[in-house]
Formats: C-alpha cells, structure tokens, sequence
C-alpha cells in the first residue's frame, strides 16, 4: 500500500473506460477520469450547496480516493493527493446535493457498524489463529510423540530380532551340539550292541556247545559204562560159571578118580579077592552100582556145561546189544554234533542279520538325523526370513510413518504460513478500513465543509451489500476443500487428539483420557454391610445361623446313621467299581448349556438323593469352543456356558451335603488351540498349559504335530494329545488334583478312551484318586444284513481289553449291553443270553466294571444318534435296574418322560434286594416270549409274555412276595 500526490492536470473530461483484471474472483474494475468544468455554481435556497472553483482551488485540501485490486495478494491500494493552491489547469465544480450528504452519512454509519463487525470479525481471526497455533502444537506434539513410539517400536523389533537370532543361534548351536552327541550316542551304542550281539552268541554258543558235549560226554561216558558193566557181568558170569564147571568138573573128576581108584581098589581087592577067594556077588554089584551113579554124575555135570554155555551165549546177545546201543549214543551224540553244527551257522546268520539290521537302523538314525537338521535348518531359515520380513516391515512402516509425519508437518506449516499471510492480510484490510472510515478531516473554518472525492464510485463498490467484494471482505478467500484433501484429513483425524471447543480451553487444557470412577468407588449392593445395632437384623441373621446349624446337625445324623447302617463293603470306596452299590444319574442333557444349569442342577440334589440316586454326572466343566464342553480349549478356565466358577463350586458343595458324589466329565483325548502357527494351523495351546504342536501327536492329519504316534484312534476335529509326554502326563494329573482338591469333584467320566491308552488313564487315576472312574469306550457293534448279530463276544472282548489295560482302576460304559437290549426287547429275549448261561454284554464277563446305560447326551436328547426305542424305556430300566453292574439314569428320562415313579420303584427294590455290582445272577429262561432270572438271594424278576412264578419253582425255597406287577411288560418279586 502506498500514497502519492496527483496534480490537478490529472483532471480532465471524465471517461469511462472499463476493463476486466485477472483477479481472483473475476471483480471487473471501473477507471474513471473526472474532466474540469469551466461553471460556478452558487449556494441557492433550494437547499443545495455548491461550492466555486475559478481559475484556481478556493477550497480546502481534496482528498481523492484510489482504489486498487492487486491481482496476487488483492490487497487494497488508497492513494492521497493533497492539491496545491495554485496548481494550474482549468477549474473544476462539484456540487453536494443535501439529500447525497445524508445518504453520505447514514451509508458512513453504515461503514462504521460494518467496521465494528470487521473488528469482530478480526478478533474472531485472531482467536482462531491463536487456536490454530494450539492445534500445530498439539499435531506437533502428537506427530513427535507417534515418531518416538515408531522409533520405540522399532528399537523393541530390533531387539526382539536380535534376541531372535541369539536364540536361534543357540538354538543351532544346541541342536548341533546335540546331533554331535546323537551320533557319539549312536556309535557308542552301534559298539555296545556289537560287543553285547558278540557277548550274547559266545555265551549262547558256549553254553550250547558245553551243553552238546557234557550231552556227548554224559552218552558217550554212560554207553561205556553200560558196555563195562555188561562186559563186566559177562566176564563175572563166565568166569564164575567156567571156574564153578571147571570146579564142578575137577571135583567130579577127582571123584571120579577117588571112586575109579577105590573102584581099582576093590577090583584089585577082588580080583584078589577072586583070584584069591574068588569074591562074592555082592561086591560086584556094588562096584556096578557105583559106576552107575559115576555115569549119572557124568551126565549132569554135562548138563549143567550146556546151562552154563546157554548163558554165556545170552551174555553174547546181552554185550552185542549193549555194543549197539553204544553205537547208537554215538549215532545220536553225532546228530547233536550235527545239530550243534547247524545252530552254530544259523546263530551266525542270526547275528549276521541282527548286524544288518542294527548297520540299517543306524543308516536310518544317521538320515533321520540329517533330515531333522535339514528340517532344523529350514526352519532356521524360515524365522530368518520371517524376522528379516518383520524387520523390513517395520523399517517400512517407520519409512511410512516419518514420510507421513514430514507430510503432515510440510501441510502444518503450508497451512501456518497460509494462516499468517491471511492474518496478515486480514490486520491490513482492517487498519485501511479503519483509517478509511473513521479518519476525519481537521477543518481551517467551521463553516466549510469537507469535499469528497468518490474516485467515480470506488466507495460504493466497498459499501455496497450485494457487492462481491464486500463478501470477499467479510468472508475472505474462500476455496472448496478437495476430495484428496478430505481424505487424508479423515486418515489422519483418528490420530489426532480431541478437538477442542475454545480457544482458551485448547491453549491451557491437555489431551485427556476418559476418566471413569474405579469399582470400589461406586456402590454396590453387593458390597453393602448389614446396619450394625439392627434388632430387626440380628433376628434374622440369628435366624439364619440357627437353621443352617439345624441343616448341618440333621446332615451329619443322617450321614452317621446311613454309615452304622453299611457294611464294610458297602463303605469302602474303589476307583473301578465305587461302594459298589453305587446309582449314577446324568445331570443334563445336549441343551442344558442354554440355561444357568448349575443353579438348576444344585436345586435337585435333594430331590435326587431322596430317589436314592449315590452319584451325579456333571458335565465338562472347562471352557470351550462348543458349549456343550467337549471341545475345551483353556482346562484352567472354568466359567463355561453351564455357568461360573463360583455356581460350580456351590453346586457341588450342594451334592456333598446330600450324600452325593459329584462326577466330572473331562475331555483328556483331544483339546482345541487358541493360536495359529506360521504355517496357518491351529496347534498353538494357550491359558495355564500354553503347549505347541510337541504336545500332539504325529500321525494328527489335521494339525501337524510333532509328538510320538497315537495310542488309540483319532479325533478329527481337534488337536489330538500325545499321552506319552512326560510334561503332557504331568500337567493332566495336576489339573485332576485340581480339580479333585479345589473345585470339589470326587470321581470322573473320561471322554473318548479309544483315542489313548488305557495304561495312562492308570496312571492318571492312581495321581488323582478318585472316588468312581467311568471310561467312555464307544464301539460299533456287529452285524450282518443290517440285523444285529448274535455273538458279540468281540465287542465286549474290546472293552474288556480297555479295562483290563487299566488295571481295573476304571470302569466302562456297556455299550454292549444298550445295542442288545434294542433288539432283545423286540420279543427277541433269547439275545440276553450267552452259550455260558451268561448275560451277552460286558456284564456277563466283568460285571463289577460294567456300568449300564440306556441313553446319554448323544444317543438320545436333541441329537439322537442312537436312540432308544420310547416304547421299551421302563422294560430297560426293569432289565439295568435289577441286574449288577452299575447302572445310570438319564436326566430326560427321570424328569421330562414321565416314568420317574417307574424309576424310583425300581431303585427301591434294587435296594431292598441289596442288589450291588457283583451280585450272583441265574438266567432261567430267555427265548421269544419271555426272560427270567434271579439276581443275588432275594430278588427274581421276568420280561416279556412267559407265564412263570417262583412260588411254583421247585428249587426256589422261601416265600416269594410280588413287589412290582406291569403285566406282559416285566415283574418284580423279592423273596421274604
């Protein structure tokens, strides 16, 4: 803005020239000339004042008024020229009408209201610029403060990297120190195997060949000494026989000669006798007699020779079969030389293959090994390449961040530089208008009027309402904000602070957060105590102590009479089988999550325990993906859909106080990740037992564990666990003795048993010790053209075997049993009967582990899997009820079909019957019209049409009384 001074010659004949400027808003701009007038114009009375210009100016300084538009800053120009008195030129008259110089100022009133809105206006700039100067502070503030936490985040991502890379680095170093280790491990045990394979055949082969020739030693020695004792016998016998005829011989020879000598004797005796006396006959027949006996003697002598002779030749017989039996030990000692021989090369084959087979077992540790340090090592690679993604991730989104801060402040400052120049521009029109409007001319007489000169209406324009410029005045130099701009303006609001209503409030108020009142400092009902001094209070709590005092004192009589009242068997309690005599009840069904169930649950335990029920079924109480329980997640977490924590624990206090067992149903096969791995599968375990994949098991399809094979069957739709972890075992029977020691639970139902081993849920019993164990060993019957089989043996031979592995520490649901009684009751009773006279289900085999079952959450409810037929509920109940085992009750039967009277009657006479889990049981009959058997002593009973009554049977003693009659249906009869 400037000010010159015109000389009078500028005045001349006014013309009129109007152009259009580059302005803009496009204003045109009028220039106007005013041309002199040689005329003098007089005050006349028609209230008109002119004033006379001659030759020269004979009036006071003009003051001419300029204006100018600039077309960059469109800033106004005023120009003041004071004329001189004796400028030269021609003259000029401009005559004031009275009625202009009213218009002139009311219109200058005008301009000074329009004035004061413009200071207004001003201050209202000045206001906002003072807040757009807190705002840029703010934004600063707020842009340095996103910086630092980028450059935080950063740092903390560079950190976590490198913590990364350490830990992966050792992780190597770990697992190729443990590869190292593994192989050292491998060959020393390659050695020891070797050296154990050479010690093993050496002493086998000793101990056989010691073995062969003590054999051959032990033959060859007794044939030796067989062969001397009968050459021994043989030569014995010969020589005695030899030497006892030789003797014999010699004897009678010698007789002979004595009796031939004395025979000579006699004859010379006699033939001298003869000769001489010529003897007597007598003589001579004695002397024939004589030689006769020697003739005899002779000939036994004779005889006995071939005796003798007819033995030795025996002992011939007798030493040459000796000499073949002799060769024959050595027949056989060289058959067991031979066989010693072939054992000796098949040991070495043996142990030439078990080498072959320990040298492959070996390979295929060294390439299992190679593989896992390959696997390691792309797995290395791959967090490499993902932290070096991360990495590159986050330097990008700080590259993002400091160009978006450096955007932001470059538009702060463009918008602070645009504030400042339009404050700027703003302050100069309002000091012009001020100077312009108010500024008055100081009058030489007071008389004389001020002379105006409009510059050709320049005034007007200024004045003028409907004037464009007026509206630029007032409103300024408005533009429409642009579509990018909105854009990025509603990116970055959400990370701007609150925006401020006042001016004041933005300059001295800080960014705060919503600050709410703490818990403890709002009231709560809940929190409120009783008014102390209260008589009408202390009455009821006085009340309230004496009737729980009464509750307590009945509870513990009615306990101490029904423990005088038991056996020892009745009260000793066993994980298996429980008391014995122990009537379970399923306390919900497929829905009862949608209710507040342990409330519900914890308001019919007396109910139950007056029906004589000894157990309740409660259902999975942790947390899970499925409400109904059996997909848990976090096992710590006890606030399911069947209510909290707090509602569990008073549910099962409620149990307790009536004599009830409380029963968990826990979910141990399978549970479900709350994480993903990098590769996208859901093997990540959060809460108290945070696993990873390790805690699953290999041969899982669906979820990529890294644990050993399954010891059962899968379950396809959550994480399978792997049982033979020791971490994994671990943390199961802490969480059962949790469960047993701080919730209350005395036994449990074991969901889903096919998918681990028995022999852990042994473990997992003798760790937690519960009261009652029951295992849920679902199995598919068999059958054969859509009708059920006869012979189920390999049904119940599975849950047996399931038992059994056990140790008997559990017992199972008779699935068994449940599948038969659904065509049995058909008029097909002869099915519950085996070939041994027995029941067909697990309760003919192990009746004391078998507990029976009609329906369940998923046979029957809104599932229906396997439901049991409507018709035949009481004949089944009849059948379980009145049979050993342990039977179950479900909660839809007892209290939504209408036969809970039915049921309560049968639950008497079991009791009265004092029908337990081993009670004895004699089938009579079982064929198409009927069954009949008798349970324990005291109790028979019959399904079906069969005409049939103990009183009529021979060999049922005592007198039978008919406690419950159904007709066709079934009977009941206890014996008196």
């Amino acid at each position: 803005m400037g000010a010159s001074t015109l000389p009078d010659a500028l005045f001349g004949s006014v013309q009129y020239h109007p152009s259009i400027s580059s302005c803009r808003h496009h204003d045109p701009i009028q220039v106007f000339a005013v041309k002199s007038l040689p005329t003098i114009n007089r005050r006349t009375s028609g209230g008109k004042r002119k004033v006379l210009f001659a030759d020269a100016w004979l009036c006071k300084p003009r003051h001419v008024i300029f204006s100018s538009m600039d077309d960059s800053a469109e800033a106004l120009t005023d120009f003041l020229d004071d004329g001189d008195d004796n400028s030269l030129g021609s003259s000029k008259v401009i005559g004031v009408d009275d009625n202009e110089l009213l218009a002139t100022r009311k219109a200058l009133s005008d301009a000074r209201a329009r004035n004061k809105a413009i200071e207004k206006e001003r201050d209202q700039l000045l206001e906002k610029l003072a807040w757009s100067e807190a705002k840029q502070k703010e934004y600063l503030s707020t842009v340095m403060h996103d910086k630092d936490l980028a450059i935080s985040e950063l740092e903390a991502a560079e950190a976590l990297f490198n913590n990364k890379l350490e830990e992966s680095l050792e992780e190597k170093f770990s697992l190729e120190s443990k590869l190292v280790l593994a192989k050292q491990d491998a060959v020393e045990l390659a050695v020891q195997v070797e050296k154990l394979a050479e010690i093993a055949f050496q002493q086998a082969t000793s101990h056989i060949l010691e073995d062969a020739q003590l054999r051959v030693s032990a033959a060859e020695a007794s044939a030796a000494e067989a062969s001397f004792q009968i050459e021994e016998q043989i030569r014995s016998a010969s020589e005695g026989a030899i030497f006892a005829v030789l003797q014999q011989s010699k004897d009678a020879i010698e007789k002979a000669l004595a009796v031939a000598e004395s025979a000579g004797d006699h004859t010379t005796k006699a033939m001298a006798a003869f000769v001489d006396n010529m003897g007597s006959v007598d003589e001579i027949i004695s002397v024939q007699s004589q030689n006769i006996k020697l003739s005899n003697t002779v000939n036994d002598l004779e005889s006995q020779l071939l005796v003798y002779r007819n033995d030795i030749d025996r002992l011939k017989l007798e030493l040459n079969q000796a000499r073949k039996e002799a060769k024959a030990y050595e027949l056989r000692a060289n058959d067991v030389e031979k066989l010693f021989h072939e054992f000796q090369e098949s040991s070495r084959k043996a142990a030439l293959q078990q080498e072959e087979e320990i040298k492959s077992s070996l390979e295929k540790m060294r390439k299992d090994a190679t593989e896992k340090r390959k696997a390691a090592s792309k797995a290395f690679k791959l967090e490499i390449e993902r932290l070096k993604a991360a990495i590159e991730a986050a330097r990008e989104t700080a590259r993002s961040q400091d160009e978006a801060y450096m955007r932001r402040c470059e538009a702060l400052q463009r918008s602070l530089r645009a504030a400042e120049a339009a404050s700027k521009m703003w302050r100069q029109r309002a000091e012009m208008a001020e100077d312009m409007l108010l500024k008055k001319s100081s009058s030489e007489e007071g008389d004389e009027e001020a002379i105006y000169s409009v510059n050709g209406g320049r005034i007007d324009l200024l004045m003028d309402d409907d004037s464009q410029k007026w509206k630029l005045l007032t409103d300024g130099p408005r533009r429409p904000t642009p579509e990018w701009m909105a854009r990025r303006i509603r990116s970055l609001r959400p990370r701007f602070p609150p925006r401020k209503t006042h001016v004041s409030e933005a300059m001295t108020a800080g960014y705060k957060t919503l600050d709410l009142p703490k818990p403890d400092e709002v009231w709560s009902i809940a929190q409120e105590k009783l008014k102390e001094g209260d008589v009408l209070v202390e009455h009821v709590i006085e009340k309230e102590v004496i009737e729980k005092k009464r509750k307590a004192l009945e509870r513990a009589l009615q306990r101490k009479t029904v423990k005088w009242q038991r056996t020892p068997e009745e009260t000793k309690l066993e994980s298996g089988t429980g008391t014995g005599r122990e009537i379970v009840f399923q306390g919900f069904n497929w829905e009862s999550w949608r209710r507040q169930w342990y409330l519900e649950l914890a308001n019919k335990a007396a109910d139950l325990s007056r029906s004589g029920i000894t157990a309740v079924w409660f259902p999975p109480p942790t947390e899970s993906v499925a409400p109904q329980g059996y997909m848990p997640s976090d096992l710590y977490n006890l606030n399911s859909a069947y209510g909290s924590v707090e509602e569990l624990r008073s549910c099962i206090e409620e149990m307790h106080n009536q004599d009830l067992l409380a029963l968990g149903d826990v979910v141990l096969n399978h549970r479900c990740a709350h994480k993903q791995s990098p590769n996208g599968v859901w093997n990540i375990f959060g809460g108290k037992l945070a696993w990873g994949p390790e805690a699953i098991v290999c041969d899982d399809p669906n979820f990529q564990g890294r644990g050993n094979p399954s010891s059962g069957d899968i379950f396809h739709a959550a994480p399978n666990i792997d049982h033979s972890q020791e971490f994994v075992r671990q943390d199961v029977k802490e969480w059962l003795n949790w469960l047993r020691n701080d919730i209350g639970f005395d036994g449990w139902r074991l969901d889903f048993v096919r998918g681990f081993s028995g022999g852990y849920v042994k473990e997992y019993i003798e760790a937690s010790n519960p009261a009652f164990s029951i295992g849920e060993y679902w199995d598919s019957l068999a059958y054969e053209g859509g009708n059920l089989c006869y012979n189920q043996d390999a049904h119940r031979q599975r849950i047996v075997n399931w038992i059994n592995a056990t140790g008997g520490s559990s017992s199972a649901f008779d699935v068994t049993t449940k599948g038969i009684l659904h065509s049995a009751l058909h008029n097909q009773y002869w099915r519950l009967i085996d070939p041994q006279g027995k029941p067909t289900g697990v309760m003919g085999w192990w009746p004391s582990r078998a507990v029976t079952f009609l329906e369940n959450h998923d046979t029957g409810s809104t599932q229906g899997h396997w439901p049991f037929p409507r018709d035949k509920l009481t004949q089944g109940y009849a059948y379980i009820l009145t049979h050993p085992g342990t039977p179950v009750i479900f909660y839809d039967h007892f209290y939504d079909f209408g036969i809970r009277d039915i049921i309560n009657e049968l639950i008497e006479a079991r009791t009265r019957a004092g029908i337990h889990c081993r009670s004895p049981l004699k089938i009579y009959h079982a064929n198409n019209d009927g069954y009949v058997a008798q349970i324990g002593d005291t109790l028979a009973m019959k399904l079906g049409h069969l005409d049939w009554n103990p009183s009529k049977e021979v060999h049922l003693d005592g007198t039978w009384q008919k406690f419950v009659d159904k007709g066709p249906e079934y009977q009941i009869w206890l014996r008196q």
